[in-house]
C-alpha cells in the first residue's frame, strides 16, 4: 500500500499527514520548522512492513497554524488525539530533533500509547544547541525575522540551484533539509508558530527543557538513539549521555551524517529501525492491536 497525503480534523483544525502501509504502527515526528516531507527518503520503504503515520505538526507544513499552545505538552496531547482519531492504539514513536523531545514527552504523558522510542538527533537532552538557534531565540527577534525570510530570497535560491546542479554542485541531504525549513518560514503564519515553538524550548543560553532527570523512567520502553557524528545543531554527546541514562537503550552513531541521519543515510536507517523493532518486545501488553486501521 503506497503512502498517501490526507487530512484529518483535530479539534476543528485541519492536520495534514502521510499514511500508508500495513503492519505494526510507526508514528514519525519531524523537527522544528520541518514537515513530514523530511521522511520522504525512507517512508515508502517503511510502508512495505509497517503502518506509517507521519503528520505535519500543527503550525508546520500543510497543517493549520492557529494562534495557540506550541509547547511540548501540547504537541504530546496532539499526538495522542491524532492516534485516537486514526484508531491507532499504540505505536513505535520516532522523533527527530524537536520531534524527539515531543516523543519523550509523549512517552511520559501517555505511556499506554508508546511501544518503543526512537530518538533521532533529539532535542531535550541537554542545554547545548547551535548558536544560530540561540540567536533566533533572542527577545524581539520576531520583528526581525520577516526581513530575514523575505520570499524573494527563497525565489533567488530556487533559481540558482538548477544552475549549480548542472555544474555538478549538488546540495547535501542535510543542506536540503535546512533549506526546506528556511523556505517554510517565508509564510507569516508558519513563522509565528515557529517563534512560539522556539520560545517554548530554547532561549539565548540554549535548550530550556531537558528530560535528562527523568530518563530512568524509560527503563521499560525499548529505546533506540540515533545520531549523526557530524551534527552541527545538537551535539552527539547528548546521545551518548542519554544512552548511559536509559537502561538497555541502544545507541547508533552515523559517523558521516549531520543532523538528519535518516535523510543522509536512508538505507542504513531503515535497516536499523527494522532490526530494532523486530528484536525488541513492545512495552505495551497487547502489541498486536497496534496496527492502525
Amino acid at each position: 500500500m503506497s503512502v498517501q497525503l490526507e487530512t484529518v480534523s483535530i479539534h476543528g483544525h485541519e492536520v495534514a499527514l502521510r499514511r500508508g502501509g500495513t503492519g505494526p504502527a510507526l508514528v514519525l515526528v519531524h523537527g522544528m520548522a520541518g514537515s513530514a516531507e523530511t521522511w520522504h527518503p525512507i517512508i515508502d520503504r517503511l510502508a512495505e512492513n509497517y503502518t506509517v503515520i507521519a503528520p505535519d505538526l500543527p503550525g508546520h507544513g500543510q497543517s493549520d497554524k492557529p494562534r495557540g499552545d506550541y509547547s511540548l505538552g501540547a504537541y504530546s496531547s496532539f499526538l495522542r488525539d491524532l492516534m485516537t482519531q486514526l484508531d491507532c492504539p499504540s505505536a513505535t514513536i520516532v522523533g527527530q530533533s524537536l520531534g524527539g523531545g515531543i516523543a519523550m514527552q509523549f512517552a511520559y504523558q501517555h505511556p499506554e500509547f508508546c511501544e518503543r522510542l526512537v530518538l533521532v538527533s533529539s532535542g531535550g537532552l541537554g542545554e547545548e544547541v547551535s548558536w544560530m538557534l540561540r540567536l533566533i531565540a533572542t527577545p524581539g527577534v520576531e520583528y526581525v525575522l520577516p526581513i530575514a525570510f523575505m520570499p524573494w530570497i527563497g525565489d533567488g535560491i530556487r533559481h540558482v540551484t538548477p544552475v549549480l546542479s548542472k555544474l555538478g554542485l549538488r546540495p547535501s541531504a542535510q543542506l536540503k533539509e535546512i533549506w526546506r525549513a528556511y523556505d517554510s518560514l517565508a509564510d507569516p503564519e508558519a513563522r509565528s508558530a515557529f517563534v512560539h515553538t522556539m520560545k517554548a524550548v530554547i532561549d539565548t543560553r540554549g535548550q530550556r527543557v531537558s528530560a535528562v532527570d527523568r530518563l530512568y523512567l524509560a527503563e521499560d520502553v525499548p529505546t533506540l538513539i540515533v545520531w549523526g557524528g557530524r551534527d552541527p545543531i545538537i551535539p552527539v554527546s547528548h546521545g551518548r549521555t542519554a544512552h548511559e541514562l536509559i537502561p538497555r537503550s541502544r545507541l547508533e552513531i552515523f559517523d558521516k551524517s549531520g543532523h538528519f541521519p535518516h535523510c543522509e543515510e536512508p538505507q542504513r536507517f531503515v535497516e536499523l529501525l527494522e532490526d530494532f523493532t523486530t528484536s525488541t518486545v513492545s512495552a505495551r501488553p497487547n502489541p498486536a492491536g497496534a496496527t492502525a486501521q
